[in-house]
């Protein structure tokens, strides 16, 4: 069965940095593209980025260009989120997505706050 487990959220000052994990299983992750969302108190949930199935491709919401980076690592099933230059805006639950066959998955998400 799939399963996705986001970790690496925390509580960071603005401008300062964190990386998110989700550890996938029960597909075969190296052929399958992966998203990450986030959603924000009182908001809609919203697309972060995007990475195709071999890492070679990514695409971001515009307001994480230049400052958040996905990668992923094959050989251990681990999608990746380095976030930079974080804003107290980028407060929010972060969640990994997948398509796999017809299903949508989502992992439990991780919270990410940014405050002083």
């Amino acid at each position: 069965q799939v399963q996705l487990v986001e970790s690496g959220g925390g509580l960071v000052q603005p401008g300062g940095s964190l990386r998110l994990s989700c550890a996938a299983s029960g597909f075969t992750f190296s052929n399958y593209a992966m998203m990450w969302y986030r959603q924000a108190p009182g908001k809609e949930r919203e697309w972060v980025a995007y990475i195709n199935s071999d890492g070679s491709n990514t695409n971001y919401a515009d307001s994480m260009k230049g400052r958040f980076t996905a990668s992923r690592d094959n050989a251990k099933n681990t999608l990746y989120l380095q976030m930079n230059s974080l804003k107290p805006e980028d407060t929010a639950v972060y969640y990994c997505y997948a398509v796999v066959g017809i299903r949508n998955y989502w992992g439990q998400g991780t919270q990410v706050t940014v405050s002083s």
